[in-house]
């Protein structure tokens, strides 16, 4: 049986939308970058801040920490905000209080205040990334959004690593406010273009808000990634940790009684039952995991073991940004001929095995063994992120796009926490009992200061001076790769066993029949009916691979009627599964 493809424009996007459709996206582009920027450009930063505004170590963490916390607390409150009143104005209001932040934080004169404006760029975060995907999905049609994604992705990591370039030249030339300023044009020509060529779109239901959920959620991820980010500092079993997590648990556990029940759930739950959505979030965690870990490790390896500065350390990890930004737009046909099942999997091997490379680098190590571990890295990462994304968006109705993205950010945000957390851990931990010899006879307060990383026992090296700082010097360094390589091969295993997974548990035919006007689609639909950039709607009921149920008696039955060719009244653009995608509502 074959099913009749509508051709391109017999959809519902309005025109003026749809031939703009790349206009928009490079609004949207523009609009992921600042906030992607906005949250990595602060870290080669740090030591000239310390010096600056002579702050501590605890309020030098709170200033990295504080925007991850808010963003992270409120993605899905702000997710399920845009779809209720409109996605257009939350990322508009997300930008104007992302600049309100970001000139705080150029002009602060306390450590005090760069982290409490740094929380003000956080929550702002939080409304404009959600929207950006969500407007995304609304304004392409089934067979570009795959597409549309792959720049959004690639973009998405090329950023993380453009962040510190950017940093570390205006340190070189300029104040320390200036890695914030550098947003500035940015976020107003994002504006003044955003408000210009953004299409007003929103939840056709109109559902409303979720407030307990909203406040449980925000609970359970703040606690959640805070224990997670504090655990190396206080102890992963201190009773500080123990109760912060704890408090994760009891409000996540909350949350998921509370949306079970709820008559208009924040997040449907029943989306954990498609493999799309739950094998992709757990996949993009791990991919962040090993992505966030790595540049944490990276940066502090060209700076403290190999002495580049901060500027060079930046550009040395560019190449890692143009290999992202190169693979990711080519991988919708790479999915469309070898499945996402396949194409996952190969991009969690390649970042595994950037990371067994990584393991493998010592002090004196050559830039070309170093970009033999990060190639395959960053191969690896625009790989992966594309088709995960494309699965957990698939995975939701369109009305829920900002629900979805939201889902598709927490995965990062919390993977990204995890990787510093727990590989800086394991660094930490070797650093500190291999140094140990080395400093069993200093003073007290120069024994805590080389113990508390790599930095305070250069400082104390240098404070030393001779070959007795020399000696102190070169043991420090090679503690610490040693725990480099430690946590690159925790990292290693991660990933390999995300990889097996992947291989096993993704839909098997996702992206193989890739959308494409005028073709025709087979009858073979996957364990999961997953197409590429299709949605599992027929009229606007779900097809269940068991027809109807207690849990869904509104199913449909795992078949696939004849469709004939539609014209520009029917409704909702016709896919190659044979079902009507539902139209994106233009307010």
């Amino acid at each position: 049986m074959s099913t009749t493809i509508s051709p391109p424009n017999q959809h519902e996007i309005d025109p003026a939308i749809y031939n703009k459709r790349w206009a928009i996206l490079a609004v949207l582009c523009t609009s992921l970058m600042i906030v992607i920027i906005g949250n990595t450009a602060l870290n080669v930063a740090i030591p000239t801040l310390a010096r600056e505004l002579q702050a501590s170590t605890s309020e030098l963490q709170w200033m990295v920490d504080a925007y991850g916390l808010v963003f992270a607390g409120l993605l899905f409150t702000a997710g399920t905000i845009g779809d209720r009143f409109g996605r257009k104005g939350a990322l508009q209001a997300g930008l104007a209080v992302f600049l309100i932040g970001t000139v705080t934080a150029s002009t602060a004169d306390s450590a005090a205040v760069v982290t409490g404006a740094r929380a003000i760029m956080g929550l702002a975060a939080a409304f404009v990334m959600p929207s950006t995907l969500s407007i995304l999905t609304n304004v392409f049609p089934a067979h570009e959004r795959p597409k549309a994604i792959a720049v959004w992705a690639g973009i998405s990591g090329a950023g993380a690593a453009i962040g510190p370039i950017t940093s570390g030249f205006l340190l070189e030339h300029f104040y320390w406010g200036s890695v914030f300023l550098v947003n500035v044009p940015m976020i107003i020509l994002a504006l003044v273009a955003g408000a210009i060529l953004l299409p007003r779109s929103k939840d056709p239901e109109e559902s409303p808000l979720d407030f307990l959920g909203a406040l449980l959620s925000i609970i359970g991820l703040v606690a959640l990634v805070y224990s997670i980010i504090e655990g190396p500092s206080h102890g992963w079993l201190s009773g500080e940790s123990f109760a912060t997590f704890g408090l994760a648990i009891v409000a996540l556990t909350l949350f998921a009684v509370w949306e079970s029940k709820a008559k208009h759930p924040m997040l449907d739950l029943n989306l954990f039952r498609d493999r799309r959505f739950s094998v992709a979030s757990g996949g993009m965690t791990l991919t962040f995991f090993a992505m966030f870990g790595t540049f944490f490790l990276v940066a502090q390896y060209f700076q403290l073991v190999l002495g580049f500065s901060p500027l060079k350390s930046g550009l040395l990890q560019l190449p890692m940004a143009a290999v992202m930004m190169a693979i990711a737009p080519q991988m919708p046909k790479m999915v469309a001929r070898f499945g996402a099942h396949r194409a996952v999997p190969v991009g969690l091997g390649l970042i595994a095995l950037g990371m067994a490379v990584f393991s493998q680098v010592q002090t004196d190590s050559s830039l070309v063994l170093i970009y033999c571990s990060i190639l395959p890295l960053a191969a690896g990462m625009a790989t992966t992120m594309t088709p995960l994304t494309t699965l957990i968006m698939s995975s939701v109705p369109l009305g829920k796009a900002g629900v979805g993205s939201a889902m598709n950010d927490t995965t990062r945000e919390l993977g990204g926490a995890l990787g510093v957390a727990v590989l800086g851990s394991v660094v930490t931990s070797q650093f500190t009992s291999k140094l140990a010899p080395a400093i069993t006879n200093l003073p007290a307060q120069a024994k805590d200061m080389a113990d508390s990383g790599l930095a305070g026992a250069l400082r104390v090296a240098g404070e030393i001076g001779g070959s007795a700082g020399a000696d102190l010097a070169d043991a420090a360094k090679q503690s610490f790769v040693d725990g480099l390589s430690s946590a690159a091969i925790v990292a290693t295993i991660v990933v390999i066993s995300a990889a097996v997974a992947a291989w096993f548990l993704l839909p098997a035919h996702f992206g193989m029949q890739a959308t494409r006007p005028g073709g025709t689609a087979t009858d073979d639909l996957g364990d999961d009916h997953s197409l590429e950039g299709t949605l599992d709607v027929l009229d606007g009921t779900p097809i269940d691979a068991d027809g109807p149920s207690a849990a869904n008696p509104n199913a449909v039955p795992n078949a696939v009627p004849n469709v004939v060719p539609v014209n520009a009244s029917a409704a909702g653009d016709v896919v190659d599964d044979g079902t009507r995608e539902p139209a994106p509502i233009i307010d």
